[in-house]
């Protein structure tokens, strides 16, 4: 029996990670759609689009370690989604959907963040330049979207949610 290594953890890693991002895909339209806000609306949007050039970037790392692009399900990120889908429908019509919907997709975005931070870490360790790159530009937009996310909360998801209820 072969001893596994960290190649064979990256790529186990990186099953996951493509996976999270097509269940990613098929939310974001959702949450779109209950955004209260139109700066959260268009936000979701952008990231959708976002999402399926990191989908592609991952297609890319695949190929680059000789393996077809396969997801393994996984758990994590289909907790954390369910977790949004039940704030949609919990906080419907109220000043507190926006904010919880923002709270959900920063719980996507730092598993995803968690994701890329390691997967480059690794490809780095083990010679992989190119796949390290492509890692690292999807790391730099997942932050980037949640700092935006962070933005969106403090202008206006917030204090609305906060807002006394008559």
């Amino acid at each position: 029996m072969k001893t596994k290594a960290l190649d064979d953890l990256f790529h186990d890693t990186l099953r996951d990670i493509y996976y999270a991002e097509r269940q990613i895909l098929k939310a974001l339209p959702k949450m779109a759609r209950g955004a209260q806000s139109e700066e959260l609306r268009s936000a979701f949007e952008a990231h959708r689009e976002e999402t399926e050039v990191h989908v592609e970037r991952l297609q890319n790392v695949f190929e680059l370690i000789g393996k077809r692009p396969r997801g393994k399900t996984c758990p994590a990120i289909d907790g954390i989604i369910e977790e949004g889908e039940e704030i949609l429908e919990s906080f419907k019509g109220s000043l507190a959907l926006d904010a919880g919907l923002v709270s959900a997709a920063q719980a996507v975005e730092h598993y995803e963040i968690t994701r890329y931070g390691t997967l480059k870490r690794w490809a780095e360790v083990l010679g992989m330049k190119e796949a390290a790159a492509l890692l690292s530009s999807t790391l730099d937009e997942e932050s980037a979207a949640d700092e935006k996310l962070t933005g969106i909360a403090d202008k206006t998801a917030n204090p609305e949610a906060a807002e006394p209820v008559e």
